[in-house]
């Protein structure tokens, strides 16, 4: 009844007084990354969703385009900006996937969505993951984020999906706040961004 239900309800209500709440906020950061990102204050990418059907996920861009001499990316920790280091470690980067929630595609509790091209990775425990929406934060986010390793991640993920509960949604929230005041396991040891999922 809460999962298939109650929960979508009370992502769309939450979902859609937050954007309205933080809107004015939402346009001074995506004005100042506009300018550091030359024009390009925005990320969207396809992402997995539930039952792993792809989703446009949308995300405030905290990485610039450089480029080295060859024309490949440069490493992510070189391309983070400074403004992009603030909204990242406060998670405003995260507002934009309000959109998402209020669309239907994610949930605001459930499991992170990663990257397509993790999908052929998984063993079929680590696909348990998609059974439910995927989450702007969740039970794996406030277990330790990026500092914790891909086993942990998952092993929490697939919990969460056993346990999901409006109960235990509740007491996600709170920690995600205390998480997000406290910027604890924003980045994995000595990295700006986690590393890549293998498959191991």
């Amino acid at each position: 009844m809460y999962s298939n239900f109650i929960k979508r309800i009370i992502d769309f209500t939450g979902a859609l007084i937050g954007f309205i709440i933080l809107l004015p906020l939402l346009l001074i950061v995506t004005l100042m990354l506009y300018f550091v990102n030359n024009g390009k204050p925005f990320f969207t990418q396809l992402r997995p969703g539930k039952n792993g059907v792809l989703f446009k996920i949308i995300k405030l861009k905290t990485m610039n385009d450089n480029k080295d001499e060859n024309g490949n990316l440069l490493p992510d920790a070189q391309r983070l900006t400074q403004i992009g280091k603030f909204v990242r470690k406060t998670s405003l980067d995260e507002i934009p996937q309000l959109l998402n929630v209020i669309k239907g595609d994610m949930s605001i509790i459930g499991p992170r969505p990663l990257l397509t091209n993790y999908l052929h990775l998984y063993n079929s425990f680590q696909k348990r993951r998609h059974e439910v929406k995927p989450g702007i934060t969740g039970w794996a986010q406030v277990n330790g984020r990026n500092a914790i390793s891909w086993d942990q991640k998952f092993e929490y993920d697939v919990w969460y999906v056993d346990n999901v509960s409006f109960f235990l949604d509740v007491k996600i929230i709170i920690k995600t706040i205390v998480k997000v005041m406290t910027s604890e396991g924003i980045n994995a040891l000595d990295s700006s961004t986690i590393e890549p999922f293998n498959g191991k």
